[in-house]
């Protein structure tokens, strides 16, 4: 057999493949809880979970959330399917499910780690201090951290006795900390480019939304400073008070000098 007549073969095999595709259409998947029940189901997920076969799960959870709507199991299997959707990294849809949990069961005995689970998934730092250059200060990053503490947030006020209590609070205190201090970098770009009524903004927002983070005394600091450079002295008298009442020994002690041109923040730019 000579070469060419080989290829026409080949040819021709392809051309039939091809031809019977068309005509049957694309495979059908193997839909694997065909004729299962709810418990059955969940017990095929639960084995996937275990070898963290995750597209497996999320196939098997996504049928069965559609299948039983109205089983018992089902707020499990929309909790499930969450986590699932978290651990391979589809972080909006396993936001937006647990949404639907939240909607669909305002009274589940599992609320508390619905919450949780949100507050988790919205838990993501990229290094957001590291990466922030002066081109670049926008709040994209910084809003997902926000969400993250309000979901824990919500967790600790509503379900001070859950088994989750302790680690959300201390999520918290990490989110708050990172939080204010994004803020207080974009404060002391502002207050470098003279932008004070901006700079005065950030630390306001850090002192009236995170009163228990770490970078209170240079949030005062700040306002202190966009206050007299603004000319508002009696707001700055008032914030130089709080200061000096919270923080009797504060490292960040303001220059007294009448000298209007003075930039009171210059002490700790980090930009020089």
């Amino acid at each position: 057999m000579n070469k060419l007549f080989l290829n026409h073969i080949y040819t021709l095999i392809i051309t039939i493949l091809l031809s019977s595709c068309a005509i049957f259409g694309d495979p059908t998947e193997i839909d694997e809880t065909t004729g299962l029940t709810d418990n059955e189901v969940l017990q095929l997920a639960e084995s996937a979970t275990l070898v963290n076969d995750w597209p497996r799960v999320i196939s098997i959870y996504e049928k069965a959330e559609k299948k039983y709507p109205n089983s018992k199991l089902a707020p499990q299997f929309k909790l499930n399917l969450a986590y699932a959707y978290k651990q391979f990294y589809r972080e909006d849809e396993a936001v937006m499910m647990i949404d639907k949990f939240i909607r669909s069961y305002p009274n589940h005995p599992a609320m508390d780690y619905a919450y949780y689970l949100k507050g988790v998934v919205l838990f993501r730092d990229r290094g957001i201090i590291k990466e922030l250059t002066m081109q670049d200060i926008s709040d994209r990053d910084l809003s997902m951290l926000e969400k993250s503490f309000m979901a824990l947030k919500i967790m600790t006020e509503l379900f001070p006795n859950s088994d989750y209590y302790d680690d959300a609070v201390n999520r918290m205190t990490y989110l708050m900390n990172k939080i204010s201090e994004r803020e207080l970098y974009v404060a002391r770009f502002y207050m470098k480019k003279k932008a004070y009524l901006a700079a005065l903004n950030r630390a306001k927002y850090v002192l009236e939304n995170y009163p228990r983070s770490v970078h209170q005394e240079e949030a005062l600091t700040i306002q202190i400073s966009a206050y007299r450079n603004l000319g508002i002295d009696d707001l700055a008298e008032d914030s130089k008070r709080v200061l000096e009442y919270n923080f009797p020994n504060s490292t960040k002690k303001l220059n007294e000098s009448n000298d209007k041109d003075k930039n009171w923040w210059e002490f700790w730019d980090v930009f020089d």
